[in-house]
């Protein structure tokens, strides 16, 4: 690297994100149970929409520049949860938005704070802004509050909390986290990862609390329970203020017409969240049991993964071993930490009793 051309402060410092593997070498064919992804797909309207844009005259607009704004979508989204549209910021997946929140309000000498098993995007933005990632220790896989607030100190800027958490799936009551944004330093902004929030009836992921403060900021996605992770659509909820700030970064072309046409349709179908999520939460106990039942640690989980944590790495590396060689792709947790533990999407009934035999297999245990 020359010694004069150089990036920012904090960008050498970025380990490259990897995601869950998809592909398997020796299997055509790979059961993928590595990125959260919703096994029932897409739902209806989604392929609805994505298929009259293909056929009908949406071929014809390529050309055409699409909304700046995102008026339909914020539109969308706001029916569905009862929001203020004009408080609504649309990005590329909920990562755009935690970039673009790091972007505006963390740089040099600033600190992002997140715990212990926070989401790697946390870490990675904020290096990206040139600010300092400071990480607040979790008790037993728990986000900590009194932790949180133990770090936060005059030069936090910006602290992030998935609720339910990626990748240990646990979450905290509401209570705790009214609690932290009271507490927090005024200068600090206290951001609530939603990515899987819609995986739990009749919650708000903290959306009333964005609306109680004014040092609150919500961020959702569309790539879980909506199954559109290829479609790249995320979305914020936050005070005027911060939404106009982080306008003022977006890009103003960084949703397609297609994703803003198909994101709006899906939200249409709440029938298939609802159903999506009935039967995760099926598939997710019987998984749970099963792995409990073959001697695997797993915390109950608010998400559609679980965390399985085995007696060492050896035993994980195992364990992954015996999966791929069945041709199952799991999420292996050395990058957060944790080298034996694995993360397991919740897949159909038939793919969660298929892994749990695998793995009841390599352990020795009954399948």
């Amino acid at each position: 690297m020359s010694d004069v051309i150089r990036p920012q402060p904090g960008i050498m410092e970025i380990a490259l994100y990897e995601g869950g593997k998809a592909k398997l070498e020796g299997h055509a064919e790979v059961l993928k149970l590595s990125s959260n992804e919703n096994p029932l797909g897409a739902g209806p309207a989604a392929l609805d929409a994505l298929r009259a844009l293909v056929s009908g005259n949406g071929g014809a607009e390529l050309h055409r520049y699409p909304s700046t704004d995102h008026a339909g979508l914020r539109a969308a989204i706001a029916e569905v949860h009862g929001l203020d549209p004009a408080r609504v910021i649309c990005g590329v997946g909920s990562d755009e938005v935690i970039a673009l929140l790091c972007q505006a309000y963390a740089g040099p000498g600033d600190e992002v704070l997140y715990s212990e098993y926070g989401f790697l995007m946390y870490k990675i933005s904020a290096l990206a802004a040139g600010a300092t990632p400071v990480i607040a220790p979790e008790d037993e896989r728990h986000t900590d509050v009194d932790a949180l607030l133990a770090n936060s100190t005059e030069r936090t800027r910006l602290v992030f909390v998935a609720n339910p958490n990626n990748p240990t799936g646990t979450m905290i009551p509401m209570s705790e986290i009214e609690r932290l944004a009271e507490g927090l330093p005024e200068q600090a902004l206290l951001v609530l990862d939603g990515a899987y929030a819609e995986y739990i009836e009749e919650f708000d992921g903290g959306l009333a609390l964005v609306e109680a403060r004014e040092n609150v900021v919500m961020t959702r996605t569309m790539s879980k329970i909506y199954g559109l992770g290829g479609l790249r659509v995320g979305w914020g909820y936050g005070p005027k203020s911060v939404i106009d700030v982080l306008n003022r970064v977006r890009g103003p072309f960084n949703l397609s017409a297609m994703q803003q046409d198909i994101a709006s349709a899906a939200l249409s179908d709440q029938g298939h969240v609802a159903r999506s999520r009935a039967a995760n939460a099926e598939a997710r106990r019987w998984l749970t049991d099963a792995l409990r039942e073959a001697g695997v640690g797993v915390d109950e989980s608010f998400g559609n993964f679980v965390l399985a944590r085995f007696d060492s790495p050896e035993t994980a590396d195992t364990v992954d071993g015996a999966l791929q060689a069945d041709g199952i792709l799991v999420r292996k947790m050395g990058g957060y930490g944790m080298p034996h533990a694995l993360r397991i999407t919740v897949g159909t009934m038939p793919d969660c009793r298929r892994l749990a035999t695998v793995i009841a297999r390599a352990l020795g245990s009954d399948a």
